[in-house]
């Protein structure tokens, strides 16, 4: 069975021969530079700086021979732009990460680091704007900030967030077209688009990170708050929202064709560690309807299955997930309220793909020994992988900080069943 085939079968409820396994093909199941660049480093192999291929979460790119060693499944369809909003030119400058860890960053990224060394990323690669991105001099990743937010009696959430609708370019649709060829026919994996455009209140967007000068709700705090103070601003957001990703995914459909097996939607959150963030009845109210309206589009005009990343407690709201026709969820947060894994399987395991789970990256993997990385690995995949419906992953991103000997168990046990 090709990687391809396994995910295939793996996606749609159906036994595969080997575990499948994804590291590193979307910006939710990637890997830390800096945690790749330590693990080849114990692994003895060629010290190589990673090229980063998410610059907020510094995630690495892979290349087939660190796929070979991940074991993953799974490749992503590259985007032609950078999450600071810059276009990708595979022409790459130096960057060294807190902790001396070198890395490879886009030559249209612009950072600044001050006295204390801490970096800053500006938007569009423009340094006469204020900068939207701030990685501590202790830190391994970038963090959005809080923008100016607009005087509330001159909010107009069609213009505030006009970067929440991005028209796609012919040459954006070209860039999709040519991608997907190559890897749909020079390799045999699995292809994953990460669309993104489904992230209704997605929190690491709503800041703005790509545009220049925004206006409108830009505070995280104020705009959760709209949720409550504000609904009909935010339906007029997620419903210019949804008729851009609309028109989006038709361009990506005749783009692509069925060269890809799954599309990524959206990244919001909407769970917190003890609960969800929001009432399911906001849920109901405010993203549900959108959602499966791209959900319908995706299942009524391909072949393609819908993922769909919420962090935290969402057990309550799986069932609307399922209505709203999401076929895969992730990270599957075991470790956070109600999201027992032996729950979730036998509850909705032949309604809803899992994809992540395997390890969780709050504890156990960065801070358990080499042993208890292998256990919780064995136990989450004797649980989630009968009977199919389940992408083996860790809980959201393998972060920095994580010991090789860690990583390394891990892969061990990985490969352990992935040899029948």
């Amino acid at each position: 069975m090709t990687p391809r085939e396994r995910i295939v079968k793996a996606i749609h409820h159906q036994e595969t021969d080997w575990l499948p396994v994804d590291i590193g093909a979307t910006s939710a199941t990637g890997i830390n530079a800096s945690a790749l660049y330590r693990l080849t480093a114990y692994l003895g192999l060629p010290a190589k700086p990673p090229i980063i291929n998410d610059t907020m979460q510094m995630l690495s790119q892979l290349d087939n021979e660190l796929r070979s060693l991940l074991q993953t499944d799974v490749v992503p369809l590259p985007s032609p732009s950078t999450k600071i909003g810059t276009k990708i030119t595979g022409k790459y400058q130096p960057f060294i990460m807190p902790g001396n860890t070198p890395a490879l960053l886009d030559e249209t990224v612009k950072y600044t680091k001050d006295s204390e060394g801490n970096y800053y990323l500006y938007p569009q690669g423009d340094l006469s704007a204020p900068y939207s991105m701030k990685m501590t001099s202790d830190g391994s990743f970038f963090n959005c900030l809080d923008r100016i937010m607009s005087d509330e009696d001159s909010l107009t959430p069609r213009e505030d967030f006009s970067d929440f609708n991005p028209a796609w370019s012919d040459d954006i649709a070209r860039h999709y077209e040519q991608k997907s060829h190559e890897l749909f026919e020079e390799t045999d994996y699995a292809i994953a688009c990460a669309f993104g455009q489904g992230g209704f209140g997605d929190l690491a967007k709503v800041p703005g990170p790509t545009v220049r000068r925004p206006r409108g709700i830009r505070t995280v705090e104020s705009f959760i708050m709209a949720h409550y103070l504000r609904p009909d601003y935010l339906h007029e957001v997620f419903s210019m929202q949804c008729d851009a990703a609309l028109k989006n995914l038709n361009i990506l459909r005749q783009a692509v064709g069925d060269r890809i097996q799954l599309i990524c939607m959206g990244g919001t959150d909407f769970g917190a560690q003890n609960g969800p963030y929001y009432a399911p009845e906001i849920y109901r109210e405010l993203y549900k309807p959108y959602i499966r309206r791209l959900n319908d589009y995706v299942h009524g005009h391909t072949k393609w299955k819908t993922f769909w990343h919420s962090c935290g407690s969402i057990a309550g709201l799986l069932d609307d997930f399922i209505d709203a026709g999401v076929d895969i969820t992730n990270p599957v947060q075991c470790s956070a309220a109600g999201m027992d894994p032996e729950h979730l399987k036998n509850t909705y395991g032949d309604r809803i793909v899992f994809w992540g789970g395997g390890v969780d990256t709050q504890h156990t993997l960065p801070f358990g020994t080499p042993t208890e990385v292998r256990e919780q690995a064995r136990l989450r995949i004797e649980l989630f992988k009968p009977g199919g419906g389940f992408v083996f992953s860790s809980v959201h991103n393998i972060v920095a900080g994580v010991p090789p000997q860690n990583l390394a168990a891990l892969l061990a046990e990985v490969k352990r069943h992935r040899q029948g």
